[in-house]
């Protein structure tokens, strides 16, 4: 089953890298408009970040904006978890400075390919964009500064092996800031079926208190809710206005100590 997942999850995707098309219904993965830049500014991000990044990089994919929340600084080593095509490798980029580093890790080459096209059109020398699952990180231990991560654990079948990793390879006092969409209540069956084939954008999310769980278990402290706020599945996918309340989109810190 989680290689089905995966598999569903790339083929997706790859799609929206290739055509930026649409990986749920009409839009991207989370949001109901097709509008890139409409669908970032809604979860957070200005106009002066959209307009920093490369053409293309911003794909309308995310549920919130973690960089403006992860208090980056300059020299550090950030890594992003389904970094995409590189919207918030970018600006990280930019608060880390020459001086600084930023990793994007996707399992998807054709999502890979358009971000090191973006990193090379936008002339983003310290940033870099790595093969692999976020459930095994092709990262050496302890030598990450900062984790974030937008709108992707979601999708990880295997989420504990997520946050173990990212624990694996932060620096003592390191910090991790995602956004992501977890369950205030169970989805109706109906929609976890809906929602499977449209590239598992919601399937895959767990309670909140699960969620948190994982994190705390994987050996974080100060774990933090940052923002919370009801997210809009009616305006996803047209008959589920019954299970409006049910999905949550979170952002949350945690530190390595």
């Amino acid at each position: 089953m989680e290689k089905d997942i995966k598999k569903i999850v790339k083929e997706g995707y790859a799609k929206v890298a290739k055509q930026g098309s649409s990986c749920c219904s009409s839009a991207s993965c989370c949001s109901s408009s097709n509008n890139a830049r409409d669908i970032s500014k809604t979860v957070g991000y200005t106009d002066d970040e959209m307009n920093a990044v490369p053409d293309g990089a911003n794909l309308g994919l995310g549920c919130g904006n973690p960089v403006a929340v992860a208090s980056l600084k300059e020299g550090d080593v950030v890594l992003d978890l389904g970094s995409g095509a590189g919207f918030d490798a970018f600006l990280a980029a930019k608060k880390v400075g020459k001086t600084g580093r930023v990793i994007g890790v996707d399992m998807t080459e054709e999502m890979l390919e358009k971000a090191r096209a973006n990193a090379k059109k936008g002339g983003f020398d310290n940033v870099e964009f790595r093969a692999g699952e976020i459930e095994k990180l092709p990262v050496e231990d302890s030598m990450i500064d900062s984790i974030i991560s937008n709108c992707v654990i979601n999708l990880s079948p295997d989420k504990e092996a997520v946050f173990k990793e990212a624990f694996r390879v932060l620096k003592s006092g390191g910090r991790l800031m995602v956004s992501d969409l977890v369950l205030a209540k169970d989805l109706p069956k109906q929609i976890k079926e809906s929602v499977e084939a449209y590239v598992g954008c919601l399937a895959g999310a767990i309670k909140k208190d699960d969620y948190l769980r994982f994190i705390e278990k994987a050996g974080f402290k100060d774990i933090k809710i940052v923002s919370e706020a009801s997210y809009p599945i009616d305006a996803m996918f047209d008959g589920f206005k019954d299970a409006q309340d049910a999905i949550v989109s979170i952002k949350v810190s945690a530190v390595k100590r």
